[in-house]
């Protein structure tokens, strides 16, 4: 492909990209695109969901990696498939791979979720632990795949790759043709740039809206200054989308094609964890739902009609469990009751039945005797209580303060 993709005429990329639909059809799945009604509530606009994380291989990356790896010579699979990836374009190689016949290795961050390392395993593929970012992971990839005489497939700076995740978009603009809006997480930029090219040649009056993680945000940073600026080291829980440097090819494309660049902060991306899941019934990685934070923290402004992409739903059931207590927390409907007091029979029986007549679920106890912050006499007592609502827990804090009990902040 010529180095000068970033200025490919968008009928040619329309073209290309629909032959990539043609050719990931019988592999890769035709996702859903579904109308949410609580987010439209919430955030004021009609929103349509873009379910990626119901992808094979749970997210989009396998639309890009099989376009690439179906498009090698059979000499290029022989040689082996190399790539970096955080976990999910770990999987879509590996399982186009598979499906092509080739052998592949993927190398990744040292930190990598357990199971996006045993599922990029289960498809096949040999995976090794390398670098404490995506970055160093690619440099490592890099230079493997050089040194063995592999094919690299890169998850994002490759117009290839690009083509096959702007398969996306086709489908967005079937299921939902009079949008207004599509709001895409950017990690590297190969979706969006993907969508972008689709998107701009069948549907231009589509305002094009790209997130991500305020820790992780070189594209951000670079749409504003419209120069390549980089983020020494990129900072998110959002690991699918922590990288520090826009691509080559992708960051031209992003400045030509996109129309805005947003960032969420952690606690908003935790919070579209949490809600996605309570409220939609959807499992999303944190990556999945940068464009969801966004729309509910109020950063696409003027949307009326919005399609938001979840581009994948790969977390560790350990991890969503904190996020699932991490948003109960934070809805008040766990609340954390610490109080003093004296240290003789009958006074913990006292708290408890004050907590059952007010309706409160303990769901864990905690007592602290020794030590010289307790004074003699006394025991300090924390009790884990689920709520009914967001005030709940000061309610009995000053139920248990009229009836005598000495209750800290």
């Amino acid at each position: 492909m010529s180095p000068n993709f970033a200025q490919i005429a968008l009928d040619e990329a329309l073209e290309r990209i629909r032959a990539a639909a043609e050719r990931i059809r019988p592999h890769a799945r035709r996702t859903p695109t579904v109308y949410s009604y609580t987010f439209s509530e919430s955030s004021g606009s009609d929103v349509w969901l873009k379910l990626e994380n119901l992808q094979r291989t749970g997210s989009f990356k396998l639309r890009g990696a099989l376009n690439k790896i179906l498009l090698l010579e059979p000499s290029e699979r022989a040689r082996g498939l190399v790539a970096a990836s955080a976990g999910n374009h770990a999987q879509g190689v590996a399982l186009a791979a598979r499906i092509s016949g080739a052998s592949a290795t993927i190398v990744m961050p040292r930190g990598t979720p357990l199971n996006k390392v045993q599922r990029t395993e289960g498809y096949g593929a040999q995976v090794l632990l390398e670098g404490e970012s995506y970055d160093e992971s690619q440099a490592a990839a890099t230079a493997l795949a050089a040194a063995r005489g592999a094919t690299l497939v890169h998850p994002f700076d490759d117009p290839h790759v690009i083509e096959g995740q702007g398969t996306v978009a086709l489908e967005i603009l079937e299921e939902v043709p009079d949008l207004d809006t599509l709001v895409v997480p950017i990690g590297g930029g190969g979706l969006i740039c993907g969508i972008a090219l689709a998107l701009k040649a069948l549907a231009p009056q589509v305002r094009l809206v790209g997130v991500q993680a305020s820790g992780a945000a070189p594209m951000v940073h670079s749409f504003a200054s419209k120069q390549r600026e980089t983020v020494d080291s990129p900072r998110t829980i959002a690991d699918g989308i922590r990288v520090g440097a826009p691509g080559e090819h992708t960051l031209p494309l992003v400045l030509r094609l996109v129309d805005e660049c947003v960032s969420v902060d952690e606690p908003e991306i935790a919070e579209a964890v949490f809600q996605t899941l309570e409220k939609s019934k959807l499992v999303a990685e944190p990556a999945g739902v940068v464009a969801i934070a966004a729309l509910v923290a109020g950063k696409v402004c003027g949307a009326k009609k919005v399609c938001a992409l979840v581009s994948g739903g790969n977390i560790d059931l350990n991890l969503l469990a904190r996020f699932i207590e991490n948003g109960l927390s934070n809805a008040g409907r766990y609340h954390l009751l610490k109080l003093r007091l004296a240290d003789t029979p009958g006074e913990l029986s006292r708290v408890l039945a004050l907590l059952g007549s007010a309706h409160c679920n303990v769901l864990d106890v905690q007592h602290y005797r020794s030590g010289w912050k307790v004074p003699l006499g006394a025991v300090d007592v924390e009790i884990l209580l689920e709520t009914r609502r967001a005030d709940h827990g000061r309610e009995v804090e000053r139920e248990l303060a009229a009836h005598g009990f000495e209750v800290h902040a």
